[in-house]
């Protein structure tokens, strides 16, 4: 009986290692292909367009089998991780030539989401974060993060899963860690959010990586670290000597601003594409370097609260926006860094060529000249940072005497040590080109004294050296004068001691040669992974350098001023102007505006019509705080603003599919966060709030949110609405103030002053905005005609709900009260916005209109909606 498929010994070894890693694709080498059996590869197939077939055809039970060239591997791997997969590497751990049996095979790395390390040049300005997240008995998460390819190691205690979300999608996270005490919710959360999940059920940490939690304090933050480095080395199954030292921190310590603000404002990713372009870190990025490039938008996700810390940042903007000249050399040199965290990192995992030490050489030879351009400003400014640039010149001289300036890709084959580094190596050489020289004086002599001018010395690696010689000429070769060696359809090919000698010494050169080279290539490359402490430091310092000098090119770019920072709470911002709106239309186009908000004022109640330039006018009030507390200048012609806390937002209407949230839903969310969350230091952006409602209500909550934020939260605030009738507030609110965008009428047709001025708007312009946008004129003239009619119908309800119907029993009803007369009656106000005017329902009939209302019809048949019409209709005829 033939033997299944499956219970031959490769199969067998194959089972094994797959049982140890259920969860990934299985990438297993045979020979110069990796191929994929069973449900990998119909899976695999499908994915990544590879041609299914199977394992022995005529067995009893063929396998299903996939797969891809060794040196073609990579895309595949990076298409699988892309789509959210993990990838195990299995590689024949012996020459199969040698090997006695089956070939040993070991996975040598687990490839997932958040350990890819190996960047294209498009994500040289993105970390690429995989977290961690545990959770104590006193129910405290201990969260950390790192980025594998540049070694940063952060972690903090949070207090709540929405923090810890809130951390991760900021961080555009792909995976996450979690041990058994992370509760099945809040996984499925994460993979709601196209989070993967991966379980790491023990702490394993080895003895060369426990100094990296020597610094942590609570139990939480070093249980979290210990859980993600176990994971880590898990996966990795390699060096990870560049780790730094983890670092707690506290996200109190910085501006705060949830992911929905994050998003709301576009700082990294447009709302419209979900791209760079249009946000305001695609406005700031002028850096020059990969690592500049990735700690802007770490700057940008963390704007500093103390004063000092950004003072200093201003200063040094100063001094580059000064010195043209300076920091247009400044500019030059950093061009020539390459990217030297993540070539720490290469070095550290073992798999740095030469060409990537030469990238590190030419970046070390960049740092005495940055340091000379530094040494020409001002000492009180850029000195502490002049004497961290540390050049690491013993590095960078190595590197100079041991590669070669053009090397190979492969370490492997060669060619990568220059001549004069080893001696050994030197000795080899000479005999390779001696012997290839002494060949050549060979073919010389050989066609002088046979008189064969096509004689030939030539080498294959099968048969080695040898001489060739055409059958036509072989009558002139005299008798004995060589040894016959192999026989062609042409010609012969012949052997003699000598020759054969030195192919011998030309070989064993040649295959030690290499040898020695790798050797002494590994041996360079651990001396670079001592000072990877150093080349870190070395690259904070450039990276810094180089988000100042951006700054200093956009502020001079776009005009931007120093902003004032003061103790107390108040704004006056002089012809201020949304940066990348300006950018995009231009500064000739662009109509600034003041944002004047005294000690006095906590909450702008800005009305105007729509497109008129509201939402654009918040939004650059609050760019400009994360401009100016990330260090930056501003985009205004004079700015003086407290140090904010907390930014929140409410602005557009999105509703949030993956939790089943309607647009409403999410707005009331968000607009609670601001309320539950915000301190007097704080800023919110409240735009259209209660619109996704019928009219009074949205009306209601709006005046609700609007006296509590004033009378309780005292947060400088930011309120756009079309509710004219909430304008009134000013005159029971002391601390609100109306403000409206400018608009005239021209000829019947609307005009755009995009001009903030003081007092309420004296209407929407809604009509006037639907003409704008193309509506016909058929449905323009019955929208006025309507209009008009609600007008007279509710001219008397315009009028705001005041303090007597919160319940404020210390005031009496003013005159516009409109809500619930003293003698109990119920006014119009209470009723819903109608199109046209109704009769009042009578009271005995009200239950019937009450099921109408909430009768759910979606959800009915049809003959559901006739009985129940049936039993209305017999119901009031019965009255």
């Amino acid at each position: 009986m033939p033997q299944k498929t499956s219970d031959t010994p490769m199969m067998q070894q194959y089972m094994a290692i797959k049982k140890e890693y259920p969860d990934a694709f299985l990438f297993y080498r045979i020979g110069d292909f990796y191929e994929l059996f069973y449900d990998d590869a119909i899976k695999g197939a499908q994915i990544l367009e590879l041609t299914l077939t199977s394992r022995s055809h005529s067995a009893v039970d063929p396998i299903p089998m996939c797969g891809m060239p060794h040196h073609a591997v990579q895309n595949y791997i990076d298409i699988l991780i892309e789509k959210g997969y993990k990838v195990a590497i299995c590689e024949q751990m012996e020459d199969p030539r040698l090997a006695k049996g089956m070939v040993k095979r070991e996975v040598i790395q687990l490839i997932t989401p958040g350990t890819v390390t190996d960047s294209n040049v498009t994500e040289a300005k993105s970390n690429n974060y995989l977290t961690a997240l545990v959770m104590t008995k006193n129910n405290e998460f201990g969260f950390a993060y790192t980025d594998l390819s540049t070694g940063e190691l952060k972690t903090s205690c949070l207090e709540s899963s929405e923090a810890v979300i809130n951390e991760v999608v900021n961080l555009q996270s792909k995976e996450i860690v979690v041990d058994p005490s992370v509760s099945d919710d809040i996984q499925e959360q994460f993979k709601k959010l196209n989070i993967m999940v991966s379980h790491q059920d023990k702490i394993e940490v080895k003895s060369e990586l426990s100094y990296l939690t020597q610094a942590l304090t609570k139990p939480a933050e070093k249980t979290v670290v210990e859980t993600l480095l176990t994971y880590i080395t898990v996966t990795q199954k390699r060096s990870l000597a560049h780790l730094q030292k983890a670092v707690a921190y506290e996200p109190s310590y910085y501006l705060r601003m949830d992911h929905y603000s994050k998003y709301n404002l576009e700082l990294t990713r447009s709302i419209r594409t979900g791209k760079k372009q249009g946000t305001l870190l695609w406005l700031l990025d002028e850096t020059r370097t990969a690592m500049g490039g990735r700690l802007l938008k770490r700057w940008l996700d963390r704007p500093l609260i103390r004063k000092k810390e950004i003072e200093d940042r201003q200063t040094k903007v100063a001094e580059l926006l000064d010195h043209y000249f300076e920091r247009s050399s400044l500019q030059e040199e950093l061009v020539k860094v390459y990217d030297l965290e993540r070539l720490a990192g290469r070095v550290a995992f073992g798999n740095v060529n030469g060409r990537d030490l030469i990238q590190l050489k030419t970046s070390l030879r960049q740092i005495p000249k940055i340091k000379h351009v530094l040494g020409e400003l001002d000492d009180k400014v850029f000195g502490s940072m002049l004497a961290k640039l540390d050049p690491v010149e013993d590095i960078a001289d190595l590197i100079e005497r041991a590669i070669v300036d053009e090397p190979p890709i492969s370490v492997t084959e060669g060619n990568v040590i220059k001549d004069g580094y080893n001696e050994q190596l030197d000795s080899y050489r000479d005999a390779m080109t001696n012997g290839k020289k002494w060949m050549a004086e060979l073919q010389a002599s050989e066609r002088k004294a046979t008189g064969i001018k096509n004689l030939k010395v030539g080498y294959n690696k099968v048969f080695g050296y040898y001489i060739e010689i055409t059958k036509s000429n072989l009558s002139a070769v005299p008798e004995g004068r060589y040894e016959r060696k192999q026989t062609l359809t042409n010609a012969e090919r012949f052997i003699t001691p000598a020759l054969k000698e030195k192919e011998s010494l030309i070989l064993e050169a040649e295959e030690k040669s290499t040898t020695l080279e790798y050797d002494l290539f590994s041996k360079i490359r651990e001396q670079i992974k001592q000072v990877i402490d150093r080349l870190q430091k070395l690259a904070q310092q450039v990276a810094t350098l180089d988000v100042l000098q951006s700054f200093a090119v956009v502020s001079e770019n776009y005009h931007f001023v120093k902003p004032k920072l003061i103790k107390n709470h108040s704004i006056d911002i002089v012809g201020g102007r949304h940066p990348v709106v300006e950018k995009v239309m231009g500064r000739q186009s662009y109509v600034p505006n003041d944002v004047k908000m005294p000690e006095d004022v906590d909450i702008l109640l800005i009305t105007g019509p729509n497109m008129s330039g509201k939402s654009t006018y918040m939004r650059q009030l609050a760019l400009t705080v994360v401009l100016a507390q990330m260090g930056c200048f501003v985009p205004a012609d004079s700015a003086t603003l407290p140090i904010f806390d907390q930014i929140f937002t409410r602005i557009g209407a999105a509703d949030d599919l993956i939790a089943g949230q309607s647009t409403f839903m999410v707005e009331m969310q968000e607009a609670n966060r601001a309320i539950q969350n915000a301190t007097p230091q704080s800023l919110i952006l409240f735009d259209e709030i209660g619109r996704g409602t019928a009219t009074y209500d949205g009306m209601a909550i709006a005046q609700a949110i609007i006296e509590f934020v004033h009378n309780h939260v005292h947060a400088k605030t930011l309120f756009s609405t079309h509710y004219h009738e909430l304008t009134a507030l000013d005159k029971t609110l002391n601390k609100l103030k109306n403000v409206h965008v400018g608009a005239v009428e021209k000829d019947g047709d609307l005009v755009f002053l995009h001009k903030m001025e003081d007092g309420p708007a004296d209407k929407s312009y809604g009509i006037h905005v639907a003409k704008l946008a193309g509506m016909p004129k058929e449905l323009l003239s019955r929208a006025d005609k309507i209009l008009k009619q609600l007008e007279i119908q509710n001219k008397d309800t315009d009028q705001v709900i005041t303090n007597e119907v919160q319940g404020d029993s210390n005031e009496e009803p003013t005159k516009k009260d409109k809500g619930t007369s003293q003698s109990g009656e119920k006014s119009e106000i209470d009723e819903q916005l109608a199109l046209f005017k109704t009769e009042p329902v009578d009271p005995e009939n009200a239950e019937v209109v009450a099921q109408i209302r909430n009768l759910n019809l979606m959800s009915m048949t049809p003959m559901d909606v006739m009985n129940q019409l049936y039993k209305w209709q017999k119901k009031l005829g019965n009255k």
